[in-house]
């Protein structure tokens, strides 16, 4: 019986064609490998995503709940052909992308989550999933939404992507931005960058192990500092106002 339910369950992934990998040198001067991961890679992925849960500072936390859920859901088979995109340095985990495709012309983006900042690891790997769409895959357009500021400024500004407002994202069904393939060719030049093949040592280094980031997003040691407000998501004003109570409550010199 539980055979049964899980064909009715499980969808039917059309087959993909597989990513070929790429590398880059990133601004740290280290050589930085993209690669896809199959689904018996994907709880190596996990234990590096789920303390993101609990860092509010640019949105990681919803991201990496929902970049979690998108995994666990690719590694049950409860999602119909979805991608997973890894970025390495050293074999370590810099980047995660995913997505998956519509139809025959159609991609949808998920997520681009940034284990390593300071390096644009995030836009590179972004970059190498659009060109996994229209290059392999052979979108004419791929669907995108940004959750962060971060986001908007490298999809939608950077790519100037065109507003699908009349079709609604799957994550959450908020309206959608589109990178068509035009828009994408456009941008090749100065945002898509990368090599192949792959150096072999490289690209065995990569394949060796997922090793942990070596400085990953954390969680602001005064949890008042991860408190968002409307126009002030960093909080200061909140941790300015605390310090000058707290300043009050010296003794009579100090203030």
């Amino acid at each position: 019986m539980a055979v049964e339910l899980e064909k009715i369950l499980r969808p039917v992934d059309a087959p993909l064609p597989p990513f070929p990998p790429k590398f880059m040198k990133v601004a740290s001067g280290e050589d930085m490998v993209v690669r896809q991961v199959s689904r018996e890679e994907i709880p190596d992925l996990l234990p590096h995503v789920e303390p993101l849960i609990h860092v509010e500072r640019d949105y990681y936390d919803i991201v990496a709940v929902r970049v979690y859920a998108e995994l666990l859901g690719y590694y049950r088979h409860r999602v119909q052909d979805e991608y997973v995109l890894i970025a390495q340095i050293n074999g370590e985990l810099a980047a995660i992308v995913n997505g998956r495709s519509l139809n025959k012309d159609v991609g949808v983006s998920y997520h681009t989550l940034a284990l390593r900042r300071g390096l644009r690891v995030g836009a590179h790997a972004f970059a190498a999933k659009m060109e996994y769409h229209m290059d392999i895959l052979g979108h004419k357009e791929v669907l995108i939404v940004a959750e962060s500021p971060i986001g908007f400024r490298r999809w939608m500004i950077e790519y100037h992507l065109e507003k699908r407002f009349n079709v609604a994202h799957e994550l959450g069904g908020v309206p959608s931005w589109a990178l068509t393939k035009p828009l994408f060719d456009a941008a090749r030049d100065t945002l898509v960058v990368g090599r192949r093949p792959v150096p072999e040592a490289l690209l065995k280094k990569a394949q060796a192990a997922i090793l942990p980031p070596s400085n990953p997003p954390k969680p602001p040691a005064d949890l008042l500092g991860a408190t968002r407000s409307m126009n002030d998501p960093t909080a200061s004003a909140l941790l300015l106002s605390r310090q000058r109570l707290a300043k009050l409550g010296e003794p009579e010199g100090k203030v």
